[in-house]
């Protein structure tokens, strides 16, 4: 199988190499490379905004054994299989390539899915060493390279990434079902998760979905909704101080991931990176009743939880290393988890808590 595939390199600015073949778009790409350790779920990884700028490593042997299902539509109009509409990672690397895969929803292979959103990939790594690298040194800058071709290391924590994935202008997401009692939900998109809006229609909850940067203060809502999304929290100033103008009311207030990171800085916290960030469906959290819950994560960064102020305490901590994994207000109805109670994919443990942002509006 390998002799019909074109030899690429993934070169690391530690100046570490890892040959491979390529079973992507045949064009060289930098970002950030980083490691996933989810078992499934590369169609809503690679098209969750959140990745915008990384090389993908998959530490899960084999990939593309399901392939890729066709772009399909649910009763909202929203993408049915993907979390947004394309690709957004800047690279995928793995161990093992499925060419021949297995679903009643796969319409083609992952290769021609890639190739079609011009995305480079290769299979053929020594993923286990990589991975141990990227553990031991942190997240590093790296390349996907063709025909020993020159380009520069591009890090994408230097870019605000989230005004290069959200929507540029005001959109609404009706319910099916709409009556007096119907609440609205607005929408902060940062890089937002199309089955974050999903979970909130199935619910009876109308979404006015915002750009990043979008003054809401005029805006009539019952609840303020701040959406993950990629990079450097603080990048996003004007997000910032328009979090910090609505946490002086006490409209109810949910963050998802980069959101949780928004809402901390608004609220006079800080954050930091993360060696190596949490990326994978098996992260174990815990709660402050010390109850155990597997989540879905993907983020670099974190809330540095002894800045946050009187007012403020933490809701969730990681169980591997103890980092923070949400926030809440003591009095007022605000809170905020690093992980992903949507999943999608991922395990649906935390689902609950958009049930409980909802009994608050």
């Amino acid at each position: 199988m390998q002799d019909s595939y074109k030899k690429a390199k993934l070169i690391l600015k530690d100046g570490s190499t890892f040959e491979g073949f390529s079973f992507g778009f045949e064009q060289s790409a930098s970002g950030e490379v980083v490691f996933n350790t989810g078992m499934t779920g590369y169609v809503e990884s690679l098209t969750d905004p959140s990745y915008k700028g990384q090389i993908i490593t998959f530490t899960y042997p084999m990939i593309g054994n399901y392939g890729v299902p066709a772009s399909e539509f649910d009763e909202f109009g929203i993408e049915k299989f993907y979390e947004s509409e394309k690709i957004h990672a800047s690279g995928l690397i793995i161990s093992d390539y499925s060419e021949h895969f297995s679903h009643n929803d796969a319409i083609k292979n992952l290769s021609q899915w890639l190739i079609e959103h011009k995305t480079p990939a290769l299979f053929g790594i020594d993923t286990r060493a990589l991975t141990k690298r990227l553990r031991e040194k942190g997240v590093i800058l790296g390349k996907i390279i063709f025909d020993n071709e020159e380009i520069r290391f591009s890090n994408p924590n230097l870019k605000n990434l989230v005004a290069e994935v959200s929507i540029d202008k005001r959109s609404v997401y009706e319910p099916k079902k709409i009556n007096k009692s119907t609440k609205t939900v607005l929408l902060v998109d940062c890089g937002v998760k199309n089955n974050i809006i999903r979970i909130f229609l199935s619910r009876g909850v109308r979404v006015v979905r915002v750009p990043w940067d979008y003054d809401f203060s005029k805006e009539e809502y019952d609840g303020l909704f701040i959406s993950n999304g990629p990079g450097n929290p603080k990048k996003c100033k004007t997000t910032i101080r328009n979090i910090a103008e609505a946490q002086k009311n006490t409209k109810p207030m949910f963050g998802i991931c980069l959101g949780s990171q928004l809402m901390a800085l608004a609220s006079g916290a800080d954050t930091y990176k993360l060696k190596y960030g949490h990326r994978g469906f098996n992260q174990s959290c815990i709660d402050r009743d010390g109850r155990c819950f597997i989540t879905s994560q993907n983020h670099g960064f974190a809330v540095k939880e002894n800045t946050l102020s009187n007012s403020w305490r933490w809701k969730f901590k990681n169980v591997n290393d103890g980092t923070n994994e949400g926030v809440e207000h003591k009095s007022k109805p605000f809170f905020a988890v690093q992980f992903h109670p949507e999943a999608s994919a991922g395990p649906m443990d935390t689902e609950f808590l958009f049930d409980e942002f909802i009994k608050k509006l």
